[in-house]
C-alpha cells in the first residue's frame, strides 16, 4: 500500500475552512487495536480528569505529554499523521508533539464543551504563532449529533484569537463572538465513524453537546507545534522536541500494550495553568 500523503486539494480545504476530515485514516484493523486497547486501558482510566461543564455534567479527559512506543504514542509519531501535520502547519522547522489527549464521554453523563479555540487557551502560555499549531482527532467510537460529536464553526480560524473566560471548569470563548461568528459563517457537526480523523486549526471555534445516547464517544486529540514557535510560559518542554517518527506500520506490527507512567501526565493543576497562563 501506498504511504499517505494529503493532496493539494486537501490541504487547500484545510486552509479555507480551518479542519479538513480524513475518511478511513485508520485501518479497520488498526482501529480494532486502538480502540481495543484503549477501552480497557486502566493505566488511563485511573490518571483520567473530570471537567464540569456549566450544567454539572462532567468531560473526563487523560492527557499526556510525551509520545512513548504505546500505541496511542506509535499513532501520533506514525508519518501519515507527522507528514501530513507537516504540510498543513506555517513555517518549515521540525513538528513537534505538544501534548495528547483521550477524551472519554461516557453515554447519558458525558459533559458539553463549551464554545472556544485551542489558542484562546495556548495564548495564555505565549505561543505567539497560532498558524503553527494544529490539533488531529482519530474517533475511537463514532461520533454523531446523537453522542455529542465535535462542532465547528467554518472559516472562523481566520477572525483571529477571542477572548475567553471561565464556563464551569472550562474556559468558553466570548458569546458575543461566537453569536457573531454563527451569523456570518457555517455551523458544521463532525461526524465521524471510527478510524476517521480531524484535521483542525488552533484558532478555529468548537464545542461538543453533552452526551446524552446509549453510546460512549471516545477519540485520541493530539496537538502539535513547529519547534520555531517557542511558549514563553509552559511547563513541559515537549512542544520543543522534534518527533522520531516511526512508519505507519509500526501501529500493527509492534507489539504495543497500555500506556504507562513515564509520558508526563497532564494534572487538573497543570490543565488551568495551561488555560489561563
Amino acid at each position: 500500500m501506498a504511504p499517505f500523503q494529503l493532496n493539494q486539494q486537501q490541504i487547500d480545504s484545510f486552509n479555507a475552512d480551518g479542519y479538513l476530515i480524513v475518511r478511513e485514516f485508520l485501518s479497520a484493523e488498526e482501529t480494532k487495536k486502538l480502540s481495543g486497547i484503549a477501552l480497557k486501558d486502566d493505566v488511563i482510566k485511573n490518571n483520567a480528569l473530570d471537567l464540569n461543564d456549566k450544567s454539572g455534567k462532567k468531560t473526563r479527559l487523560t492527557s499526556w505529554y510525551i509520545p512513548g512506543n504505546d500505541v496511542y504514542g506509535l499513532l501520533t509519531r506514525s508519518e501519515r499523521i507527522v507528514k501530513s501535520v507537516d504540510k498543513l502547519l506555517d513555517g518549515s522547522a521540525p513538528v513537534c508533539h505538544f501534548h495528547s489527549k483521550l477524551m472519554q464521554k461516557e453515554p447519558k453523563v458525558g459533559g458539553a464543551w463549551e464554545w472556544h479555540q485551542d489558542y484562546g487557551y495556548w495564548y495564555k502560555n505565549e505561543f505567539l504563532f497560532p498558524d503553527q499549531m494544529i490539533s488531529v482527532m482519530i474517533a475511537i467510537t463514532k461520533a454523531n449529533k446523537e453522542n455529542g460529536c465535535l462542532q465547528v464553526i467554518k472559516g472562523s480560524h481566520k477572525m483571529g484569537r477571542v477572548e475567553h473566560g471561565f464556563s464551569g471548569e472550562q474556559i468558553g470563548a466570548s458569546l458575543h463572538y461566537v453569536e457573531l461568528a454563527l451569523k456570518t459563517m457555517e455551523l458544521v457537526y463532525v461526524e465521524l465513524k471510527p478510524g476517521d480523523a480531524l484535521f483542525f486549526h488552533s484558532n478555529i471555534l468548537h464545542r461538543s453537546e453533552a452526551n446524552l445516547s446509549d453510546s460512549a464517544r471516545w477519540s485520541l486529540i493530539s496537538c502539535y507545534n513547529r519547534a520555531s514557535n517557542k511558549a514563553y510560559n509552559e511547563f513541559s518542554d515537549s512542544h520543543m522536541i522534534p518527533i522520531e517518527a516511526v512508519p505507519d506500520e509500526a501501529l500493527l506490527n509492534r507489539n504495543t500494550g497500555m500506556i504507562d507512567d513515564g509520558v508526563g501526565f497532564v494534572g487538573k493543576e497543570q490543565i488551568h495553568k495551561e488555560e489561563m497562563g
